[in-house]
């Protein structure tokens, strides 16, 4: 069975973060690993409270995981810290991890900064190099490549810049108002639509941990990047579709829409 290690913060609410990620790779097929960089106290109204992970914690975390079960991928999600983000690039490096996919975690949906501009700086020269795939929504993306990102075009000329700058494969999200459901894939010089259909549900938390997981778990079962990002999109389409509705404010997907074992049966 393959493997995948999955880096961010914890979610108690259970839709986005490590809870997230781990079911994301699990009904894609392969086992999930975690390394916890914080752990948060937050529903689907907010976030009311954040404990970091110290940098020694989080690399005795990651040092477990490649110690016994080498991961086939690594995902990497929020980290907040420079000196986690330090953390991790160091121990990936020394471990030479292989498929990782990075989603830069820098401005939420609402346009509100969630890392610092040094923390940034951190992030982009550390990870971004060492990604088989970064994954920036269009707030983020407008952040990567100072510029603004208002048409398609323009998502084009951003990953562009992005991809060039760091040496890696960008996925670049649409949304917020631009390709809704489109995103774009600049790899090797090259770039390429994948095209989804607008679903309209308000329970969207968790959506860019989900996919930047599947599409992990898929590079960890050995399909290329392009097939990979393809698998990905249609398994986030599938658990928005089936409309799952938790929670008081923007809820979580249903990450087990495709699940019809035995074990999952309800009671009569």
């Amino acid at each position: 069975m393959r493997t995948a290690l999955t880096i961010a913060g914890s979610d108690s609410s259970g839709g986005a973060g490590i809870q997230a990620d781990i079911k994301a790779i699990t009904m894609n097929g392969v086992f999930a690993m975690s390394a916890i960089t914080a752990l948060t106290a937050q529903n689907t109204l907010g976030v009311r409270g954040i404990l970091e992970s110290s940098p020694e914690f989080l690399a005795a975390q990651i040092d477990a995981v490649f110690e016994d079960i080498f991961p086939d991928a690594v995902k990497i999600g929020m980290v907040s810290s420079e000196k986690l983000i330090l953390t991790i690039g160091e121990r990936l490096q020394f471990f030479k991890a292989k498929n990782i996919v990075v989603d830069p975690v820098m401005v939420s949906t609402s346009g509100s900064r969630l890392i610092s501009p040094e923390a940034i700086s951190v992030l982009s020269r550390e990870l971004f190099p060492l990604a088989t795939v970064i994954t920036p929504n269009i707030l983020e993306a407008e952040l990567l490549s100072e510029m603004s990102v208002e048409t398609e075009n323009d998502m084009i000329d951003a990953a562009k810049i992005i991809g060039n700058k760091y040496g890696c494969a960008v996925l670049l999200k649409g949304g917020h108002s631009v390709s809704d459901a489109n995103d774009l894939l600049y790899m090797d010089g090259k770039t390429e639509w994948f095209f989804g259909k607008h679903i309209d549900n308000p329970n969207t938390h968790g959506t860019g941990c989900t996919l930047s997981s599947a599409i992990a778990a898929n590079l960890a079962k050995g399909f290329d990047l392009k097939t990979s990002v393809s698998r990905g999109k249609s398994y986030i389409s599938g658990a928005l579709a089936a409309m799952l509705n938790l929670g008081k404010g923007s809820g979580p997907m249903n990450h087990a829409f495709d699940l019809q074992g035995e074990y999952s049966k309800n009671a009569k």
